[in-house]
Formats: structure tokens, sequence, C-alpha cells
């Protein structure tokens, strides 16, 4: 790791999960970026008092809660106003974090931008669940509004099914007490494609088979929800879409988008259906980079981000110098 002193601006790294940051902070250190980690896992803020200089970098996770960081959510949105407040260089800042830990939110913003999204009834507590079930054609699938890692994701056929899963004890009841019901999509083929976004611009499109189910994130007939026990298979999942580009229509719509929703570093995954639309599903705000993704491509989205969050930090520094 680049080590700065503690008055050095640097790039801190805003984060509840350790096991992600290896591989970004190689990427940084590998194109000389000073960066510290900012967890937020506790800790203390002086809101009258005034931050460290650098460039700040929120990587929060919808599904933080899952390891035991059940607010989290709560100390970026303070963090990251706090940090606004002092004019600090923000990199998805207060209105990312918002989209990021909010399905319903992500859906709302894309269909009134112009985009079609599945189809997604949003209801508060349980009380309305079956009743609303019954507007939607079978099958349709569950989610949780704040998810990650496939939480809540289940498909029904019959109503009687969906009935005794919501009266009974596997109901997952989820974290902000919104579950999302949502129409069981037929995708053309079995993928689901990842465009990954750094500095507000595309880096590249990847394909993910989903033919063995092993997407669970995805409301599509090819991304089936994996059996109980069952261990997807690495190797062969991803490959590079070369065909989609930064001029194709979707991406340059999807650019603007985000540039008008505050989001500069994401990854939006999208279908493409069997009766001919092409539906954005999900906005991660928290973007990994794996290295079975980078892998398969002909760029690398990792050091595209050490170099916008280099730029950035030069630019701070040159004008604190």
């Amino acid at each position: 790791m680049t080590r700065p002193t503690a008055d050095t601006p640097a790039v801190h790294i805003l984060h509840e999960n350790e096991e992600w940051i290896p591989p970004l902070a190689a990427a940084l250190d590998a194109a000389g970026v000073a960066h510290r980690e900012w967890p937020l896992t506790g800790g203390s803020i002086d809101l009258s008092a005034e931050p460290p200089h650098g460039v700040f970098w929120s990587r929060l996770s919808a599904s933080s809660h899952t390891r035991g960081h059940e607010h989290a959510k709560e100390q970026a949105r303070a963090v990251l106003r706090w940090l606004e407040s002092w004019g600090r260089r923000v990199v998805n800042g207060s209105r990312a974090v918002e989209l990021e830990v909010s399905k319903a939110a992500q859906y709302t913003a894309l269909r009134a931008a112009g985009f079609e999204v599945p189809h997604t009834v949003v209801v508060f507590g349980t009380g309305d669940l079956k009743a609303r079930a019954r507007e939607l054609p079978l099958p349709f699938i569950t989610k949780h509004n704040q998810g990650g890692k496939g939480l809540g994701v289940r498909r029904f056929d019959t109503l009687a099914e969906f009935d005794a899963y919501v009266d009974g004890p596997e109901f997952e009841h989820p974290v902000d007490g919104i579950t999302l019901l949502q129409e069981y999509v037929v995708t053309a083929a079995p993928f689901v494609t990842r465009a990954e976004f750094v500095g507000g611009r595309f880096v590249y499109a990847v394909e993910v088979d989903t033919s063995a189910g092993s997407f669970e994130l995805c409301p599509a007939e090819a991304c089936a929800v994996p059996e109980p026990g069952a261990v997807a298979e690495p190797a062969g999942l991803f490959r590079e879409r070369v065909e989609v580009s930064a001029e194709h229509p979707l991406v340059v719509a999807l650019e603007a988008f985000l540039a008008e929703q505050g989001v500069e570093v994401a990854g939006v995954e999208f279908f493409e259906t069997a009766d001919g639309r092409t539906l954005p599903y999900d906005i991660n705000t928290n973007t990994n980079y794996s290295p079975d993704v980078e892998a398969v491509t002909s760029r690398s989205a990792a050091a595209a981000l050490a170099r916008f969050l280099g730029a950035e930090l030069a630019a701070v520094s040159a004008v604190a110098a």
C-alpha cells in the first residue's frame, strides 16, 4: 500500500468489507496513488471539524447488513454529508448512496429517464403482499429492496405457494421492510450483461453466462435461483461483449443517466428479453472488478479507476498547494 502521512492528501476508500479491498489497493499502488481506508463500521466524527484533505471514494454496499454492519448505510450518509458540506471531492457521494441501497430508487430514476425497467410492485411490510401478488402474471419473483447477493430472490409459480411462503417460517424479512414483487422475465439467450463505468465513462461490457443458474441477482428465466447447496463453476462464466461499445445507444443513454444521478463509478446490469426489450435492472455503485472478469477483457476497469482517482487527487492537491 502507498502509505501517506497523516497530513498528506490521499484517496480515502470508504467501505465496510475488507475482502473487497486488495485488488483495488493493488491497482492504486501500481499507479502510485496514495490511499487510506475509512471503515464504515463505527467510530465518530466532529461535524464542526474540518475533514482531512484528499479524494473520498464511497464503496458502501447494499448488502453491508449481511456482514454484521447493519448501520453502515446510516454511517455513510452522515459521513458523506459532512464531507460534502466542507467541499471535499467525493466520488459516488450522498446521491449515489441512495441509489445503491434502494432498488425502488433505481427503478423510479431509470423510468423517469426514459428507460424501460422490469414491472415492479413495492410492498411496505407484509400486509399487502398477497393482494398485490394477485395483480402480477404467474410466475413472478420476489426480491429485497436493499439487496445484493440475491437477497430475497425467489420464483413463485402459484399463488398458493406464495401465500404459504408469506405466512411461513422461511419468509425472508428485508432489512428495510420493503419487498419487491417483480415480473419474471424470459431472456432471449442465457446471459446477462454488465457494463462498467469509471469517471462516468464506459470502460467495457461483460457477458455473464446464466445457463447454470449462477447469476442469482437477475430476475429472469435464464437467471434461475440455484438450488440449495448448488455451487456454480466460475470458469467460463464471463466474456467481453466487444459489440457493446461506447457508441452503443444504451451505453450513451446510461452515461447521461449516471451523470445526472451523480454516479461516477458503476456497474449497470441489463438483459435483452425474448420479447425484444432491453431492461436495465441493477445499478451497482460499489464495483469490485473481480480477477475472473478482468481476465477476459481487453481493458482493465481497475486500472482505469486508479488513473481516474489519481487524476482527481492530483487536481485536489494542486489546488491545496
